[in-house]
């Protein structure tokens, strides 16, 4: 029996016609076409009717792309001897109906759509022998050598080649029907995949966010986060890392870090007094934050031998010249900025640590200076450096025919230089003295002759200026600490808050005099600032001992014995305590400093509830004015205790 020739590959099931045959007497004209029907080849002057089209093809047909009659079994599997393996499966897409083909008028072809021509027959001699199906060998065709191309001339049939056997039927994957699917498999099949979510930030990159939106705005001398990153990224500056584990450290203390913390302080630490360590900016940086960190947590021993050292560094590697900037900018504004922000940041927060704990006293301000002032935050933050004007240009101002605009933050600056010469001052005995006078000259002047853009503490976007937050909180610091010695608020019922400074006791007398109005006033803005519709942890940690200095003129006033405006003055006390205690979720003095300032209110008021029993206390009172009065009282002491409850079995930042 002669062997059954495969036809064929169609590449577009639409074409039915047979391929034309080149006659061997006329080269390149085909006279008829050929259709082959087993081994046997009729020539026909017309194209012989398309087969009948089938639902499906047998597995063996449709694994080798060929067409099947849909016999059970098909012809091809009976000539070829595969009868066992001739079986059908339904299609994935489904049976369409028969094909549309141009010899059928009635299938509605598109007479639009391009249809390929047949190939021509593959001579081989087995129905396997089709060079593309899969295990078959690689095949190397040989390139025809002509000049140019000729349509008559025709490639000569390629030799007989052995492929190997087809694949059983149990080896060839069954797709499964999807119309024969259960309710629970459609419902897996059809659901969509969850949104892929980014991968959760470790706790290092945690703390290194908390720094910049929590801590950097009241301390801005380190660099804007895409240049640090950029700076970090290019691998040139070995004390870099130091600076990140000091953020890391900050950072820590504003979100729940647990032990960490210790950990990041310890690394900060070790990284800065590490063997071979080179003194320049950076490390300062590094110190600076660090100092800052362990002041607020009740470190203020350890944070002032930081500073000790942190000072002589500075003055080491000439901080304090304006030609710093320039040698180590690196021709960066942005850098060059930076160091400019920390010679700046270290002169203001030693001013501060000496101001409020009354133990150093503030090093820098005795050391000269040319150091441009810093620019404003947003300057700074896009890049804008305009040229630095200096401290000369800062005094001068009132005196020269151009109007400058200075920086929050040399306002700022300056407030801390009046800190500085407010503690040279020597010691004062009698209220009109003339050192007192010239004092308070240099606070007036600070205030009245501030632009009005800066007489509050809003920017021009209506949001919290912090440098100039510090600027006013550092002058009425000054004003409370120049006048309340001078004053007549006795000090002896508020001895007990010393968390921030020792006691300073004060004389009592009969009448308010001009310290003591001064005093009251500088106190009452404090109490005001606190009001900032900003969250009370944004500000710098040194916002705590100032609140505290005016707690203690407030309580001194309400420990006296008849008050005017006693309703408005607990008020006040409310607004100081309450920030006390936003302050300790973050920072370890501000709990102790609460603590003391919540004693000591609550000891003023047993002392007022017990003279409250004479009927001496109530002459010249109404019933309405005395009920009032004791509700008050009794509102401010639950307060009190409920705060105090509060307190027990929480676990306050380490």
């Amino acid at each position: 029996m002669e062997p059954f020739l495969p036809e064929a590959p169609h590449c577009n099931g639409a074409s039915s016609s047979s391929s034309p045959t080149v006659s061997s007497d006329s080269p390149g004209t085909a006279t008829s076409g050929t259709v082959r029907s087993g081994s046997v080849a009729t020539t026909t002057s017309q194209p012989s009717a398309p087969p009948p089209s089938v639902p499906a093809a047998c597995l063996p047909c449709r694994t080798k792309h060929l067409r099947c009659d849909g016999s059970h079994p098909c012809s091809r599997c009976t000539a070829t001897g595969i009868v066992a393996e001739c079986a059908y499966v339904a299609s994935r897409r489904g049976y369409k109906g028969p094909r549309r083909t141009p010899n059928n008028p009635t299938s509605g072809a598109n007479p639009n759509k391009r249809h390929a021509s047949s190939s021509p027959p593959y001579a081989g001699t087995t129905p396997d022998s089709c060079p593309m199906m899969l295990g078959h060998a690689p095949v190397t065709m040989a390139t025809p050598s002509v000049h140019a191309f000729n349509p008559s001339v025709v490639l000569p049939d390629q030799s007989q080649l052995s492929f190997p056997s087809t694949p059983s039927v149990a080896s060839i994957p069954v797709y499964r029907n999807n119309y024969m699917m259960d309710t629970t498999a459609m419902a897996l099949a059809t659901q969509a995949a969850p949104p892929i979510q980014p991968p959760a930030a470790t706790l290092p990159e945690r703390c290194f966010e908390a720094f910049y939106h929590y801590f950097h705005a009241g301390h801005p001398f380190v660099l804007p986060k895409g240049k640090l990153l950029e700076l970090l990224k290019s691998n040139s500056e070995p004390n870099l890392p130091v600076v990140m584990a000091a953020m890391r450290y900050i950072g820590s203390l504003y979100v729940d870090a647990g032990p960490a913390k210790a950990r990041f302080l310890d690394e900060a630490i070790q990284l800065c007094y590490a063997q071979g360590v080179r003194k320049d900016g950076f490390l300062i940086q590094a110190l600076l934050l660090i100092i800052v960190g362990l002041d607020g947590s009740c470190e203020q021993a350890k944070a002032r031998e930081l500073l000790a050292i942190c000072e002589r560094y500075a003055i080491e590697i000439d901080l304090n010249k304006r030609e710093f900037a320039v040698m180590h900018g690196r021709g960066d504004p942005i850098i060059e900025e930076s160091w400019r922000r920390t010679w700046w940041d270290l002169y203001v927060c030693d001013g501060m640590i000496a101001g409020v704990h009354r133990v150093t006293n503030f090093l820098l301000f005795d050391i000269i200076t040319d150091v441009g002032l810093p620019c404003e935050e947003e300057e700074y933050h896009k890049g804008c450096i305009p040229s630095p004007m200096s401290l000369e240009d800062f005094d001068d101002k009132e005196f020269q025919d151009e109007d400058r605009e200075f920086s929050s933050f040399a306002y700022r600056v300056a407030a801390a230089r009046n800190l500085g010469r407010l503690m040279r001052m020597p010691n004062v005995m009698f209220p009109d003295a003339a050192e007192v006078d010239k004092m308070e000259a240099h606070l007036s002047n600070w205030r009245m002759h501030l632009p009005d853009n800066k007489r509050d503490d809003l920017d021009k976007n209506c949001q919290l200026d912090e440098m100039m937050f510090q600027a006013h909180f550092i002058t009425h610091a000054c004003t409370i600490m120049l006048h309340q010695p001078l004053s007549q608020l006795d000090s002896s019922p508020v001895q007990a808050v010393n968390s921030c400074a020792p006691h300073r006791p004060v004389r009592s007398g009969d009448q308010y005099n001009a310290h003591t109005k001064h005093t009251v006033t500088a106190a009452c803005e404090i109490s005001k600032m606190v009001t900032q519709a900003v969250p009370v942890t944004s500000h710098t940690h040194f916002f705590t001992c100032v609140v505290t200095l005016s707690s203690i003129v407030h309580m001194s006033k309400w420990a006296l014995y008849m008050i005017e405006d006693e309703a408005d003055l607990r008020q006040q006390i409310r607004l100081n305590i309450g920030a006390l205690n936003k302050l300790s979720k973050v920072w370890k003095a501000a709990n102790t400093a609460w603590g003391q300032v919540k004693g000591v209110a609550q000891e003023i008021y047993r002392q007022k509830k017990a003279q409250q029993i004479t009927p001496a206390f109530w002459v010249g009172y109404t019933q309405e004015q005395m009920m009032t009065s004791i509700q008050a009282d009794d509102s401010i002491m639950n307060e009190f205790n409920q705060g105090l409850i509060a307190q027990v079995g929480v676990t306050q930042p380490q």
